[in-house]
């Protein structure tokens, strides 16, 4: 699997979210920006573990992604970060980036990846960055596919 390509598929896979309205429309990328325009989701760190078949069949990324909000109004920042984490709904990431997974015996991301799977969510709290701060969240999402391409 080629990272880079892994990245800008789940930042596209993100960006068909639908927020609230009067929220205006996430900004997402594949790699950390140097500055936040929030509502942000932003692929981070990743962790490659190879060889988990023979062979070089299959390799496994973990990607940390962040969705930042805005801070000027700390309720409705929060709402707005509720609505990206939820199983479900219009604004929820999970929903939008497993439908990448595509149909039953299709590849994933367009045909980059095996499979993909939104694992987790960890570290709702406020976050620094390019000294501003922000509240969000991380999410943990496992990539598999063929390690020889």
């Amino acid at each position: 699997m080629q990272i880079s390509a892994v990245r800008d598929a789940i930042a596209a896979a993100a960006a068909v979210v639908v927020l609230p309205a009067g929220v205006g429309k996430l900004k997402c990328t594949g790699y950390v920006p140097d500055a936040i325009l929030a509502p942000c989701f932003f692929v981070g760190e990743v962790e490659v573990t190879f060889d988990k078949a023979m062979g070089r069949r299959l390799d496994e990324l973990l990607f940390t992604c962040r969705v930042l909000a805005g801070r000027q109004d700390d309720r409705a920042s929060q709402r707005i970060v509720d609505a990206l984490l939820s199983g479900s709904g219009p604004a929820s990431l999970k929903q939008a980036i497993e439908a990448a997974r595509g149909a039953s015996g299709e590849m994933a991301l367009g045909g980059l990846a095996d499979d993909l799977h939104l694992q987790r969510i960890q570290g709702y709290r406020w976050f620094e960055h390019a000294g501003s701060t922000y509240i969000g969240a991380e999410l943990i999402i496992k990539v598999i596919g063929d390690g020889s391409t």
